[in-house]
């Protein structure tokens, strides 16, 4: 686990959201979810790993 709580731990997780940040910064007005789903297969998370995502960028988008 880590220290803090907030860090994904496994090395697909992190390279999915890197992934779908970098697609965000390329074009901020595109839709999240497709995204984060594409991720989700690409990277081929686990379902706890995906649910992280999912909820990572669902809040994400909740704060602006």
């Amino acid at each position: 686990m880590t220290k803090h709580g907030l860090l994904p731990e496994g090395d697909d997780l992190r390279r999915a959201i890197k992934w779908v940040s970098g697609n965000l910064q390329e074009d901020p007005d595109q839709p999240v979810q497709p995204l984060v789903q594409e991720a989700v297969f690409k990277f081929d998370l686990s379902p706890r790993d995906a649910e992280f995502l999912i909820h990572f960028y669902s809040k994400a988008k909740e704060e602006g």
